[in-house]
């Protein structure tokens, strides 16, 4: 018997070696793998002004790291004080920010950079340091040596006031002209929604006539008491947001949405809301059946809210709970959110809560 099973051992291990030798797949897992060169900044010392928050702080670059097989490297950026980046828990709490696949540079603004630091415990107007690693990830994930950076944060200043926006969308009355509030020194934000072919505006530092602002060389420069009028992009939802520091606007596609099994579009199709400037609420008036409701921005699931339970009117940001439709009728749905208060990534800040009504007509 033993010499049976001697002679089966024996040729179980030929079997393993010619698999082996014949097969034409490479363990990957075996080779080694690693950035071939130290990642770079492109300023190692930063002194950070809220004035130019809008120019480029540095630029962190780095060389391809090359796997064993064909296939997308994603790359990103990690940001941790240089205390946290030793032990067991190293880099825990890094600052996280997606480069993209087989991208080799990722740049950073003097607010995103002020705010890493910040978050990260850097004092405003105290010189300290950043400490900065890539990540390349396919079927593992490679870690750079990581480089230092003296960074100097501000201190944001405390903004108050608004700056108003009338138009055709309202028949130009500056008396109910949408508001778009201040959130920082100079920079105003607010969101509208555009309907048909109303796209007309300006931009008004009061509710007057006095002192307003219209196109400039394009449609995105701001020139004070010019008569030629801005134009939003088309029909459609849309964040604005005004530099008064560099006379600069934009609109950037912007809506909240309803979606479930209990709203017309399920689970793969959001049905917008629209945003009521005068009680600063996005709403929708949709038919709906018995099932799940949550919110979600730009027919997306990069960012939304769902509920713990449906008798609250609150909703938390990624959270996998649903408010639910106790039958089928007209609703009006309503949702509010504040601006942004929680880090979500590169994807933008939002407030960990939100709140909503849903009221059968």
């Amino acid at each position: 018997m033993k010499k049976y099973i001697n002679k089966l051992v024996a040729l179980l291990a030929l079997v393993i070696v010619a698999t082996s030798c014949d097969s034409d797949a490479e363990l990957t897992v075996l080779k080694s793998v690693s950035f071939p060169a130290a990642i770079t900044s492109s300023a190692s010392k930063i002194v950070l002004t809220e004035d130019a928050a809008d120019d480029t702080a540095t630029t962190i670059s780095w060389s391809a790291v090359v796997f064993p097989i064909e296939a997308p490297v994603l790359y990103t950026v990690q940001f941790d004080l240089p205390a946290n980046t030793t032990g067991n828990k190293a880099w825990l709490n890094a600052k996280v920010f997606e480069a993209g696949n087989d991208v080799l540079t990722k740049s950073f603004t003097i607010r995103d950079l002020n705010k890493i630091a910040t978050d990260l415990g850097l004092q405003p107007n105290v010189e300290g340091k950043l400490a900065v690693r890539v990540v390349a990830a396919m079927d593992r994930n490679i870690y750079s040596d990581p480089i230092e950076i003296t960074v100097t944060p501000y201190e944001k200043a405390v903004v108050f006031g608004e700056i108003y926006m009338p138009g055709d969308y309202q028949g130009w009355a500056i008396e109910t002209a949408a508001a778009l509030p201040a959130i920082e020194k100079g920079i105003f934000q607010g969101y509208m929604t555009a309907q048909g072919t109303a796209l007309a505006f300006k931009l008004n530092t009061a509710r007057t006539w006095a002192e307003f602002y219209g196109a400039g060389a394009t449609n995105e420069d701001l020139v004070r008491m010019d008569d030629d009028n801005l134009f939003l992009p088309g029909a459609g939802s849309y964040q604005i947001k005004v530099n008064l520091n560099t006379l600069k606007w934009s609109a950037t596609p912007y809506a909240w949405g309803v979606v479930g099994d209990g709203t017309p579009g399920g689970w793969d199709n959001s049905t917008p809301m629209t945003y009521d400037h005068v009680n600063k609420v996005w709403k929708v008036t949709v038919d709906l059946k018995v099932g799940a409701l949550k919110f979600r921005l730009n027919n997306s699931w990069d960012i939304n809210y769902g509920q713990k339970e449906s008798t609250s009117g609150i909703a938390y940001l990624d959270n996998s709970g649903a408010y639910s439709i106790p039958e089928a009728g007209t609703y009006e749905v309503t949702f509010s959110i504040n601006e942004a208060t929680t880090v979500v990534g590169d994807k933008g800040t939002f407030p960990a809560s939100a709140t909503y009504t849903v009221t059968k007509k």
